[in-house]
């Protein structure tokens, strides 16, 4: 009896890679390889949906924020057995009463710290630059600083009118390019307007849009999708929560913290540091450049009292706040969120850095599960192939 003959695609390797399925795979990348060729032949044909995805895409995201903000309200309303449609209408009249409420109390004493804020901050660096001056020609740096032949008051003399040429060719700029700042500005206004209808079918009907997607699939591929979209639904809602709440948390400390010590401008830098705290790490450090400047400006104690505060917001936040929060539930190492936040922010601007981090857990969320698909793979034809032997 002559012994089987084996082919290569039943070698051990071929096998543990899958078999036939490896050609398939290499002719599959092939042709995706030339269909993205083609599409950058011809990427003017999709132009038009490039203006869609455009408008589109903003309201949408700006939608799924809310739904995974208010969708944990909208379960507690049901489990008190008030009827989803009057859940979401009672949110939404509580919405709109927190924003009339802000608008009308809040952003008047914002804008008007802001507005001093704006006018003085010049002063302050200007204050700034002749204290950094004054140490430098005093410290141990004197000799090296007094061979730059580095002029104060020139600098001084130039920067009101570097000031006043740099808003001058802002302007300049803004009126050349006024119809692209119209468009941006009613896109945006579209957006805006757009976002409580996405939001509202959203919360009304988001529960049952995972089982329409499953069954749009063929049945063998729904079990291990039912769980992608549910973990990709854990990281999601727990990165949104988390995050909003973190940033909630550190703008109050940050706005108590700044009264306390007399820091001028309290609630506006509580303001900024809450918005910048919804990007981590990156976005403490663009918070309190402001502030500092304040300080050491008004004087070296104050400066002093800043470090203490900042120290304290950022210690209470890192071993209580967030591990409260967030929990375990983004496995996500500092360093990694930080290439990743660079990453995004150098492709995609303000949007990727705003969207990386939960782009990212959800790239991991798929990865993870395509190599855990492997592994079974692995492990049966391993399987396999020592029942073989």
């Amino acid at each position: 009896m002559q012994p089987e003959k084996t082919s290569f695609f039943s070698t051990r390797f071929i096998q543990f890679l899958g078999g036939r399925n490896t050609l398939y795979l290499m002719l599959l990348i092939l042709l995706l390889g030339l269909i993205i060729w083609i599409f950058d032949v011809v990427s003017f044909v999709f132009y038009p949906m490039q203006v869609f995805l455009a408008n589109v895409v903003l309201p949408v995201i700006l939608a799924t924020i809310g739904y995974y903000l208010l969708r944990p309200l909208l379960r507690l309303l049901i489990r008190l057995k008030i009827p989803k449609i009057w859940g979401i209408l009672i949110i939404f009249l509580g919405l709109i009463g927190l924003i009339t409420l802000l608008i009308l109390l809040v952003f008047p004493f914002l804008k008007t710290q802001l507005t001093n804020l704006i006018q003085d901050f010049p002063g302050y660096f200007m204050e700034l630059v002749i204290s950094i001056d004054a140490f430098l020609k005093t410290s141990i740096f004197s000799s090296y600083y007094a061979n730059l032949e580095f002029d104060v008051n020139i600098i001084l003399q130039q920067l009101p009118e570097d000031i006043g040429n740099t808003l001058q060719d802002a302007v300049g700029g803004v009126a050349s390019g006024i119809g692209k700042v119209i468009s941006t500005l009613t896109g945006l206004i579209l957006a805006i307007v757009t976002v409580p209808f996405i939001l509202f079918y959203l919360l009304k009907d988001g529960e049952k849009l995972p089982q329409y997607i499953l069954n749009l699939l063929p049945p063998r591929m729904r079990e291990d999708t039912r769980q992608v979209m549910k973990d990709a639904d854990k990281q999601i809602s727990a990165y949104i929560q988390g995050q909003i709440l973190i940033a909630f948390c550190i703008g109050s400390m940050v706005f108590i913290g700044f009264l306390i010590i007399g820091m001028d401008y309290a609630l506006l830098l509580g303001v900024l540091a809450m918005v910048t705290s919804v990007v981590p790490y990156l976005g403490p450090i663009i918070a309190i450049a402001p502030a500092a400047v304040i300080a050491i400006v008004t004087s070296p104690f104050m400066l002093f009292k800043l470090a203490i505060v900042w120290t304290v917001v950022q210690l209470v936040e890192g071993k209580f706040i967030s591990p409260q929060i967030m929990g375990k539930s983004l496995h996500i190492h500092p360093i990694t969120i930080i290439f990743v936040l660079l990453t995004a922010g150098s492709l995609f601007g303000v949007p990727g850095v705003i969207l990386g981090i939960p782009g990212y857990a959800l790239l991991k969320v798929l990865v993870t599960h395509i190599y855990k698909l492997f592994k079974r793979r692995y492990n049966r034809h391993e399987t396999e192939l020592d029942h073989h032997y």
